[in-house]
């Protein structure tokens, strides 16, 4: 037990101690993922202003504070709060013998690191987008990701709003399909993580980007809107599932584009009921609607 609890702390302090360090500029410039995220958030965030898609939206959108909010809570505040749990189970997997390679179906250990780097890009997203069809698909984890859904104007900072509960069911699997690829030395992964910042800040930014043939295999502003949008074809649970890449969408036909104008109305029906502002979000999903 008390390998336990010296874990739990000296994870929760250290990722603490990390943060702080990112803020005061005193990690390497390459893994400082509190400046990369606001240099990203800036970089989107003029270029919306510069070249809108929707015309007609604020340069403040609706709820644009609210999102920025979110940005920094999901980043870096939960996961603060929720490193010492990760590492207590970390410990007890070792315990039981469970380890980092004892899962792996290919080894990796020969190859390029780009080799390597772009295997764990594609894997990390097709794991997420089975998780996300999850959320939409299973009504008790829907009730966590209306969060996300309640976005009504859509923009860059749209991309980290989200309830902390999808943190506690993406993180576990992420690390699932991570453990299938043996022989992976992560110390080049931050090239994976800033990328996949700035796909979800574009794919959730008013600007009009479509990449032309590589559509079909990265998500983009367009097909992303379509995600969010109100009215979803009959008969489905949703559709563009994709996080970075749209190829597992036309792989497994959950593709929906039926137009690019923009003018598409966002949310979810009975989006109304849902608790305004962050503290109140917070429970939301946990609790039995009242009869």
């Amino acid at each position: 037990m008390e390998a336990y609890v010296e874990a739990f702390l000296n994870a929760i302090t250290g990722t603490l101690s990390w943060t702080w360090k990112s803020i005061i500029f005193d990690v390497p410039w390459y893994l400082n993922y509190f400046w990369g995220l606001i240099l990203i958030s800036l970089i989107v965030w003029i270029l919306e202003i510069v070249f809108p898609w929707r015309k007609n939206q604020g340069v403040f959108r609706k709820d644009f504070w609210l999102d920025g909010f979110y940005m920094f809570f999901n980043f870096f505040l939960f996961a603060i709060a929720i490193s010492g749990i990760y590492k207590i189970l970390g410990v007890f997997f070792e315990d039981i013998g469970i380890k980092a390679n004892s899962l792996a179906v290919i080894d990796t250990s020969s190859w390029p690191m780009w080799g390597q780097l772009l295997l764990f890009f594609v894997v990390l997203d097709l794991v997420q987008w089975f998780t996300h069809t999850l959320l939409h698909k299973y009504a008790f984890l829907w009730k966590f990701h209306q969060v996300h859904h309640s976005v009504k104007e859509m923009g860059f900072a749209a991309h980290l709003r989200y309830h902390w509960m999808e943190n506690i069911l993406y993180k576990p699997l992420k690390t699932f399909g991570v453990m299938l690829l043996g022989g992976f030395e992560p110390e080049q992964a931050y090239v994976v993580h800033f990328a996949a910042i700035a796909i979800g800040h574009f794919n959730h930014s008013n600007i009009k980007i479509t990449w032309g043939p590589l559509k079909y295999i990265l998500n983009n502003p367009v097909m992303h809107l379509y995600h969010h949008a109100y009215d979803l074809p009959e008969g489905t649970y949703g559709v563009n599932f994709g996080i970075s890449l749209s190829l597992w969408d036309y792989i497994f036909k959950t593709n929906y584009i039926p137009e690019d104008s923009g003018d598409v109305r966002l949310g979810y029906p009975g989006d109304e009921e849902l608790p305004e502002g962050f503290l109140r979000q917070l429970t939301h999903g946990f609790k039995s609607k009242k009869k």
